[in-house]
């Protein structure tokens, strides 16, 4: 079971589009600055069943827990819930011509993936996250 994580009050990061484009890898950049998406089963972490902790790519906090994850079957990392509500944000993405949310990380608004409500219980939910977007610290 991954260790608990007490997440203080959440400080914006701000960086200029040219400070994240030095600090994140092209990848990292594409989806986390400019909303892409990377191609499933793209990433190391679809597939990871190993307990941790992971934490936004862009700005280290703590997003998910593996304790939340679970298999969707989509090839992206899929989790029911957020390791805490105030970590994440969300709006609406329209570039599909259907609404979609967006999911963006609290504290420097890198976007991570989105979120649908065809996830299993508890919540119903399944936050359909971008590999490229994370770091995972195992327990």
């Amino acid at each position: 079971m991954p260790a608990k994580i007490e997440i203080s009050p959440i400080v914006k990061v701000t960086k200029t589009d040219a400070e994240w484009k030095t600090l994140l890898s092209p990848a990292s950049y594409r989806v986390l600055r400019h909303e892409d998406t990377e191609g499933p089963f793209g990433d190391n972490f679809h597939d990871n069943k190993r307990e941790g902790i992971y934490y936004c790519a862009g700005c280290d906090l703590p997003l998910f827990s593996s304790e939340h994850k679970y298999d969707s079957h989509t090839g992206w990392p899929s989790f029911w819930q957020p390791i805490d509500p105030k970590v994440v944000e969300t709006r609406t993405d329209f570039k599909l011509f259907v609404p979609r949310t967006e999911v963006h990380c609290a504290r420097c608004e890198g976007h991570q993936g989105h979120v649908f409500k065809d996830g299993p219980k508890p919540t119903g939910l399944r936050y359909c996250i971008n590999g490229v977007a994370l770091k995972f610290v195992p327990s």
